[in-house]
């Protein structure tokens, strides 16, 4: 057995682990994960991705690593604008906070199994036709400018929604409250219920941010372990980090700006190898951190200076 070998059943057996503590024993039914909880299982995810960076530098070097980490820290803030959109579906189909943690759970156990099928496909795509990475550039770039300047939590219409359409127009659904459950007896008939549409919206959703992270993780590397596993723990995180900051989204104004300058780099990154200018992995990390960073201060900064001298005072009472 390789290293490389290695690397995947140690991530197989944590990954294993992991699901069944965290998204399974921990996840009762039916009940609300508080903020404390969801910053312990934060933490969790994040320790859990970071110590595998570390048993990664131990079997595959240092370089491998720092790609590994670099991977991780761009799905994962992709990641945070998934969120944005999924409290957005939340609150247009009205579900109830104590169904929350069962329906992410399902949906992003979903949004897995796509991402798997999509970085195959990618991982064959860049194999077989290597200059697919520039057209992966070009369209980082066009993404980052684009999601610099619009709002796209603005534009996200859960309503108008494609796959919401198709739902609709080939399974009989109900809004009917059914007490948690995905499939309601009316009439006689089977219905689907607004659970069910969630769970389907959220696995679905996250291929359009797909299109964003798996192109972007391959201008950081082309490992094959690094891109699935990052991408992986990224994604498993998401459920706690939705509960962590679902009552702090419009405390970020500007990290949707971070983003983009980080996505615009990635592809630009991409694009300049064409004439064989390489960049360092160490300078894309650092870029990553400065710009994750550095939006959430700014926008935190921003929040506070706007505050009003009353409403100040009042919160210090």
């Amino acid at each position: 057995m390789d290293s490389t070998e290695l690397s995947y059943l140690v991530f197989g057996t944590v990954l294993l682990l992991a699901i069944i503590f965290d998204l399974g024993l921990f996840s009762k039914r039916s009940k609300n994960i508080t903020i404390k909880k969801a910053f312990y299982q934060t933490s969790f995810w994040i320790g859990l991705a970071l110590a595998f960076g570390i048993f990664v530098w131990y079997t595959e070097g240092k370089i491998t690593a720092v790609e590994y980490i670099s991977a991780y820290l761009m799905e994962w803030s992709l990641s945070i604008d998934n969120i944005f959109v999924f409290i957005l579906i939340f609150s247009f189909f009205g579900i109830k906070k104590e169904y929350y943690g069962r329906v992410l759970l399902l949906g992003i156990l979903g949004a897995i199994v796509f991402r798997i099928i999509f970085i195959t496909i990618g991982i064959a795509l860049v194999a077989n036709f290597s200059w697919i990475l520039y057209i992966f550039g070009a369209f980082l770039v066009f993404t980052g400018i684009k999601m610099f300047f619009v709002e796209q939590n603005d534009e996200f219409d859960p309503g108008k929604n494609k796959v919401y359409v198709l739902l609709q127009k080939f399974l009989p659904i109900t809004h009917e409250d059914a007490v948690g459950k995905f499939t309601k007896q009316i009439g006689g008939k089977k219905y689907f219920t607004m659970l069910f549409v969630v769970i389907i919206l959220l696995a679905t959703t996250d291929i359009v941010f797909a299109f964003d992270s798996i192109p972007a993780v391959f201008a950081i590397t082309q490992n094959k372990m690094v891109i699935y596993t990052s991408n992986i723990f990224a994604v498993l995180g998401l459920r706690s980090l939705f509960f962590l900051l679902r009552g702090a989204v419009s405390k970020f104004d500007y990290l949707q700006q971070g983003i983009a300058i980080v996505l615009i780099f990635i592809g630009t990154k991409m694009l300049i190898e064409y004439f064989d200018i390489h960049i360092p992995i160490w300078i894309s990390l650092s870029v990553i951190i400065v710009c994750l960073v550095g939006s959430i201060v700014f926008s935190m900064y921003h929040k506070k200076i706007d505050i009003p001298e009353d409403a100040s005072d009042d919160t210090k009472i």
